[in-house]
C-alpha cells in the first residue's frame, strides 16, 4: 500500500491506531495497488484526478501532497495552473489539463465549480451520504454509474429506506 507524503506526515505515532480510506488501482505493469488516505475527500480527489488522461496514481498523490482537496478546488476555481504544476512530475501542460478537467466537478465535500461571478468559488463542505459512498465504491469497481445508482436504490428499497440517488 502507498500513501502520499502529506498522509504519512499526519499518521499517528507508530503503534497507534489509524483509519485509512483506501483507493485501488490496477495497471498491466504493476498489477493491483492500494493507496491510503486519512479522509474521504482526499480519496475522492485522488480517484477524480486519476480519471484524467495522463494523471496516474503517482501524479495524483503528488498533486494532493502540495494541494489538499480544498486548496485544489481553489486553484481550479482561480485557473491557477502554477499551483498545480508545483506537484512533482506535473508540468504546465498536465496542470492545464487537470484544471480544465476538474472545472464543474464535485467530490461531494469539495466542489470544483466556479462561482457565477467568474471569481473563485469557495470549497463547499457537504456531508457525504451513505448512498453516495456506496455508488462511489461501485464506480471504483468498474460498475457503470447508472447501474451503480440503480443497485444502491434497490438495496435501499429492500431495507425500507427511501432512495436518495437520482436515476
Amino acid at each position: 500500500m502507498s500513501c502520499g507524503a502529506r498522509t504519512l506526515q499526519r499518521l499517528p505515532a507508530a503503534g497507534d491506531e489509524a483509519t485509512l480510506f483506501i483507493a485501488d488501482s490496477w495497471s498491466a505493469e504493476n498489477g493491483p495497488r492500494l493507496y491510503g488516505f486519512l479522509d474521504r475527500s482526499e480519496r475522492r480527489a485522488f480517484n477524480t484526478l486519476t480519471e484524467i488522461q495522463g494523471v496516474g496514481p503517482k501524479a495524483a498523490l503528488s498533486v494532493l501532497d502540495v494541494l489538499p482537496p480544498g486548496e485544489l478546488a481553489g486553484a481550479v476555481a482561480r485557473d491557477d495552473k502554477a499551483a498545480v504544476a508545483r506537484a512533482n512530475g506535473v508540468g504546465p501542460k498536465l496542470a492545464l489539463r487537470i484544471i480544465t478537467e476538474l472545472k464543474g466537478k464535485s467530490l461531494g465535500e469539495v466542489s470544483f465549480t466556479p462561482s457565477a461571478g467568474g471569481g473563485p468559488a469557495p470549497a463547499v463542505a457537504v456531508a457525504p451520504s451513505l448512498s453516495g459512498e456506496a455508488v462511489s465504491a461501485l464506480l471504483g469497481l468498474g460498475v457503470a454509474e447508472v447501474n451503480a445508482r440503480r443497485a444502491v436504490d434497490q438495496a435501499l428499497a429492500r431495507l425500507g429506506m427511501r432512495p436518495t440517488c437520482p436515476l
